[in-house]
């Protein structure tokens, strides 16, 4: 079966090479980190990212969406490049600007479950579903990571992400079940024709 939902299927293509670009990303962010645990717990977000992309190959695979070489190539540049950066920019940006990504991703696999369900396809519904709030979950995590920063007031104001700032509108403390998951990130533009960025 062929998807007949142009921006579905780019945003399915967008977001599997992206999750390429963000694991790798994180190889370099989890090697500049000093601390064990911080380094294990940035590298178990990487495995999430791998988990993810291996989700979206099966949908891709099912609907026989091909994966895109151009993503595939600028993404996997972009993922070496942050990663090759963590090693030389700070320990502050690195989670600043994961966390940023990662809280726009959050609303991506809401926006494409929404899409399925334009077409009358319910069948992803709950790897949409927790792929969504995993990623909520690894923005809350970077979030808390640099919440006593003094560059965070600045970078917020500048970046608009932060503990005041947020792309989404999931909140972990009050989750909607997965029955009412569709209205989550209604007014979010996941179908971007602009150039690819970073995901998280």
């Amino acid at each position: 079966m062929k998807l007949p939902h142009p921006a579905l299927r780019t945003l399915l293509r967008k977001a599997y090479s992206g999750e390429r670009a963000a694991a790798l990303a994180y190889v370099g962010h989890a090697a500049s980190l000093r601390n064990p645990e911080a380094r294990a717990a940035v590298k178990q977000i990487e495995d999430d990212e791998w988990n993810h992309r291996r989700n979206l190959k099966v949908i891709l695979d099912q609907y026989e969406i091909a994966v895109s070489k151009n993503y595939e190539i600028r993404f996997f540049c972009i993922g070496h490049l942050i990663s090759l950066s963590c090693h030389v920019i700070g320990w502050f940006m690195p989670y600043f600007f994961a966390g940023k990504l990662e809280s726009g991703n959050v609303c991506e696999y809401f926006v494409m479950l929404r899409h399925f369900h334009s077409l009358g396809i319910h069948g992803h519904d709950e790897v949409l579903y927790e792929m969504g709030i995993k990623e909520k979950e690894h923005e809350g995590y970077f979030l808390k990571q640099i919440q006593h920063s003094r560059l965070l007031p600045w970078f917020e104001t500048v970046f608009h992400w932060g503990p005041g700032s947020t792309v989404n509108d999931v909140d972990l403390d009050h989750k909607y079940p997965l029955s009412e998951a569709h209205t989550y990130c209604r007014h979010f533009k996941a179908d971007r024709d602009s150039d690819p960025q970073p995901r998280a």
